[in-house]
């Protein structure tokens, strides 16, 4: 049997469409390829958009924002030196944009101007971090991506 140019072509188009197609099913039904939002609640949290805008404001407003350093401990997190560490009250997301389990969530408690987020609980890589803290009724908001 010999194939001329046409069943060539034709035979290099079926065999093309394939090829994805197995590649388009085989992501599809993969548990290990997931397929999830940013965040569970995406919608609620875009609504709540413009609150974070105004926290970060009143962040920019400050004489020393917050600042982090890596350390071999971990991440430690200095807030201002001329804020009363008593009254500072808020929370620390850490997210991780390459696996949602590794996320963390930790409340803010001081005994001194920093905060240490323990080497143990973080692997390297690509982290954003996201410190929603409140000092004497004014709310403020620190975001950064940072390398670990």
């Amino acid at each position: 049997m010999k194939i001329n140019w046409g069943t060539a072509i034709i035979i290099a188009f079926v065999g093309f469409i394939g090829f994805i197609l197995y590649f388009v099913i085989s992501m599809a039904t993969d548990d290990k390829y997931n397929h999830d939002l940013v965040v569970e609640d995406y919608y609620q949290q875009e609504l709540k958009f413009q609150k974070d805008i105004d926290k970060e404001t009143n962040s920019k407003s400050l004489e020393a924002n917050l600042s982090w350093k890596k350390t071999k401990d971990g991440i430690v997190i200095e807030f201002p030196k001329d804020l009363d560490i008593k009254a500072i009250e808020g929370k620390v997301f850490l997210y991780r944009p390459s696996n949602k389990h590794l996320d963390l969530e930790m409340p803010i408690s001081l005994s001194s101007r920093n905060l240490l987020i323990p080497d143990k609980r973080l692997l390297d890589g690509r982290w954003n971090i996201k410190i929603d803290w409140t000092y004497k009724g004014n709310s403020y908001l620190y975001k950064k991506e940072i390398m670990y």
